[in-house]
């Protein structure tokens, strides 16, 4: 999502599998990706590197496409010796391959989430999650925010707790795994991140009303 740093990533808890405005609006964001993708492929082919479309679709394998499909298709051609030397040297924020996306508003993704019967957090914000901007994101629908992750050190995990429980949002968390086969760190791989119970039983009692919209009927 937008924001005043740039991109800024949101969790959307307990949204219905099948609902059409969620539907359309996946659609539309994978569609952007394939664009996004399609224009780093050009800026690397630019570069003289050995990488086509097909490649990163491949590894995608029929997923909304991303950076790390593009990494690791720039490693599977051998043009890099690693994914995180794709990203450092290619693909990257400021790099020679990096793309923007176009990215909807904080508030307009928080009012399709609510409408869906779900709840926002907001992910893994680091020294970004001061307190005026916790308040500002809370302004425009902002649930929980999500106080541990890989990248969050003791400090950074007991300001943001803080802050959440000043402002009255919830605590969510997770490990924010993306499949590889080698993580960062243990914290990065799936299930490296203990979360209370307790916190799912408060995500669950602040759902809006309790309800969620009727799904589509069965063919």
């Amino acid at each position: 999502m937008a924001a005043a740093w740039g991109e800024m990533h949101v969790l959307g808890y307990f949204l219905p599998v099948g609902w059409e405005p969620l539907e359309a609006f996946l659609a539309r964001c994978r569609a952007d990706r394939e664009r996004r993708g399609v224009e780093m492929v050009q800026r690397l082919q630019a570069l003289g590197l050995a990488i086509d479309q097909d490649d990163v679709l491949a590894e995608a394998r029929g997923g909304a496409v991303g950076r790390p499909h593009v990494a690791r298709a720039l490693l599977r051609r051998g043009a890099v010796p690693s994914v995180q030397d794709a990203f450092d040297r290619f693909i990257g924020y400021g790099r020679p391959g990096f793309v923007e996306k176009r990215l909807p508003s904080f508030q307009a993704v928080a009012d399709l989430v609510h409408a869906g019967g779900g709840l926002v957090s907001a992910a893994h914000l680091k020294d970004r999650g001061t307190r005026a901007t916790l308040a500002a994101l809370k302004a425009e629908g902002l649930d929980a925010v999500e106080t541990r992750h890989p990248v969050h050190d003791p400090d950074t995990r007991a300001r943001l707790t803080d802050h959440a429980q000043a402002l009255g949002l919830l605590r969510t968390g997770g490990s924010d795994w993306h499949g590889d086969a080698t993580a960062q760190s243990p914290g990065a791989q799936l299930g490296g991140q203990g979360i209370p119970a307790d916190w799912l039983v408060a995500l669950e009692a602040a759902r809006p009303n309790g309800q969620t919209p009727a799904l589509p009927a069965a063919n």
